[in-house]
């Protein structure tokens, strides 16, 4: 990278700006080198006549972010657990993990690279171009700086019939463990791989510039970006949003940890308003807990928020969770050529902010209508429904990989003061992580129950000091994964429909070899060692179900859940459906949007029939409400 800084001085300030449909941030950067005004920050494709669009200073600064977040929420992203315990879980991943992110990233993005020139009938150099204009414009520019980098050396090698794994071998994106097998996707050629590989080197002869970019990470080194690196750091570690101007955990800005976790402030330079408070005045003169209820009804002269809420129960909704809870999900028209054009990443902006997770549709806390397949139904939208005093009450406190142990960190991040805010139902689920890592020693990386019974009373210890008298705190038991290798080992993965060469069992291996695996112990073809995995699963839900029967709080009750995939399957059967279906396809792990829904439904009836007192009772003037604030301000 020092190549591409050489010789420039900038001075960057940062503001927000809305752009590609939602808030993102624009740079000035002003710069002075050898008398140039406005030098170019990176080098100008050579090769590509779309390059020319990517001048100008806002736009080079926008490439530069992007190089910024890239490897930052690569790691952030990986669904490997993040380590225990009280501090904060250190974004550095081991050096491995990192190497392995980076090749199955280059792994894909090849093979879409090759199939978009077969499925379109172009060379490989058009394929790369069509690939970059499919991203929305104002990203383009990253697209371009690693076409320029990479690209003629994949085009020559895609030219040569060389598959992606071999590609990304020979960029040195793949490495090969001293003593380890060489990782790969797709079957290996003829030759042998390492054959191949060899090929491939003598064929490309490495430049310097691949050199000089292999470590791109490195940019925060660079003094003039090393706040705004530890601004996206703090984002991410801490799950709290970049843009809080008053500092009360809450946002305006959607993404970036913003209103798509949390409830939308509804004044961000007032720390004493944001959503789940209990209204100020009875929110006379305006709305002190955004729940779009305020002012007074001229008839009587009654605040309304006190005619409406007064006595209504009102609670909110807090998850701690995991990836699932999150709601990861990488789109697969983002690797299904057939489907692949501009409006398939018209949404990169937006997902690539918010860490590949969708938390606006989730099962917990969605209360957007999905726009990823299936719909939305979430126990936040259920709520509101029975007590529309709960508008905007929520919060989504979910971290990729996160486990019982590392929410002991996490779990910090929650708004909520206990004498100016309305209880909360809790709920708290880390549905695999605690049996699930890429290790090859899995079983010995596994949370014991020792382990899970210390990390999860110790949260509930500090819940007890920080929620609302009157709060409810539901544990769910942890998933038997068991139902991912039996669904869709032998299904072709959206990689692998173009051709019909890559099937799930092959991504597992691919990931596992990698050891970036979301699951080892489940997302492989050892029966015996899913057997063991489902377990240990069952005995660390087992010591939840111990936990919600013999510990007592004084500040909320506690209640213990079985995680409704069997119910959910037989559900989805009777509809119609598949049970392959109900796993996100990209990843082959996650539930999917059609899951989460079914969930919430079988949660809800299930509070409903054994603890009506969590839902609180219906509000009798839901209508009226509606009919005065109509949508509430809206989420």
């Amino acid at each position: 990278m020092d190549k591409l800084f050489r010789g420039v001085s900038c001075v960057i300030n940062a503001e927000w700006l809305r752009y590609c449909g939602l808030k993102s941030l624009v740079i000035r950067c002003y710069c002075r080198s050898h008398g140039n005004v406005e030098p170019e920050l990176f080098l100008q494709p050579s090769w590509s006549s779309q390059a020319s669009r990517m001048k100008g200073s806002k736009q080079t600064f926008l490439n530069l972010f992007c190089v910024l977040w890239l490897p930052i929420l690569l790691k952030a992203a990986s669904s490997s657990p993040l380590p225990h315990g009280n501090d904060p879980p250190p974004l550095s991943l081991p050096s491995g993990l990192y190497k392995g992110q980076t090749c199955v990233g280059c792994v894909l993005v090849v093979s879409v690279i090759e199939q978009l020139a077969q499925w379109h009938n172009s060379t490989v150099k058009a394929a790369m171009e069509r690939l970059c204009n499919y991203i929305p414009e104002k990203l383009q520019g990253f697209c371009y700086i690693l076409a320029e980098l990479y690209g003629p050396h994949i085009a020559e090698l895609i030219d040569r019939e060389m598959n992606a794994d071999v590609v990304c071998h020979s960029l040195k994106l793949c490495k090969q463990d001293p003593g380890q097998p060489l990782c790969h996707l797709y079957p290996p050629p003829k030759v042998g791989l390492s054959t191949a590989i060899r090929k491939a080197k003598r064929i490309m002869k490495t430049s310097k510039d691949l050199k000089s970019f292999t470590g791109f990470s490195s940019v925060c080194a660079f003094p003039l970006l090393a706040n705004l690196c530890e601004k996206i750091k703090y984002v991410i570690r801490n799950k709290l949003p970049f843009e809080d101007f008053d500092g009360d955990k809450f946002s305006t800005f959607p993404t970036l940890r913003g209103y798509h976790w949390r409830g939308r402030d509804c004044n961000d330079k007032n720390t004493t308003v944001y959503p789940g408070r209990r209204p100020d005045n009875w929110d006379v003169k305006s709305d002190s807990n955004c729940n779009g209820i305020w002012g007074v009804d001229p008839k009587d002269g009654i605040p309304y928020e006190e005619k409406f809420c007064k006595g209504a129960g009102s609670q909110g909704v807090v998850l701690f969770g995991d990836s699932a809870g999150a709601h990861f999900h990488i789109p697969p028209e983002w690797m299904t050529v057939m489907q692949m054009s501009a409006k398939s990443f018209a949404n990169l902006p937006m997902a690539f902010t918010d860490e590949l997770d969708w938390p606006q549709f989730s099962e917990i806390t969605g209360f957007l209508n999905s726009t990823i397949g299936g719909w939305t139904d979430s126990l936040y939208l259920r709520l509101r429904r029975r007590n529309r005093c709960n508008h905007r009450d929520l919060q989504n406190i979910s971290q990729n990989g996160g486990s019982s142990g590392n929410l002991l960190y996490l779990i910090k991040s929650l708004a909520r003061n206990q004498l100016l805010d309305n209880p909360a139902i809790v709920v708290y689920a880390t549905i695999g992580n605690d049996v699930c890592n890429g290790n090859r020693d899995t079983l010995a990386h596994m949370t014991t129950p020792k382990e899970m019974l210390s990390n999860v009373v110790q949260a509930l210890q500090y819940l007890d000091s920080r929620l609302p008298n009157g709060s409810h705190v539901i544990l769910t038991g942890l998933v038997d994964g068991r139902f991912l290798w039996d669904n869709l080992h032998d299904r072709y993965h959206p990689l692998g429909q173009l051709n019909r060469d890559v099937t799930y069992s092959q991504l597992y291996s691919f990931l596992d070899c990698l050891q970036v695996s979301p699951c080892s112990g489940w997302l492989t073809p050892n029966e015996t060692l899913r057997n063991l995995t489902s377990e240990r699963a069952l005995q660390l839900s087992n010591v939840l179900k111990e936990i919600a029967r013999s510990e007592k709080f004084a500040n909320f009750d506690i209640f213990y859940m079985d995680f409704p995939l069997r119910q959910t399957a037989e559900e989805w059967r009777k509809m119609g459906g598949e049970p392959w279906q109900l796993i996100e396809p990209v990843d082959g792990f996650h539930p999917s949007q059609i899951a989460a829904a079914l969930g919430t439904s079988i949660t809800w009836q299930k509070a409903l029939q054994e603890w009506p007192q969590v839902l609180g009772k219906e509000n009798p003037f839901n209508d009226q409400i509606e009919a005065i604030f109509k949508d509430q301000g809206g989420h």
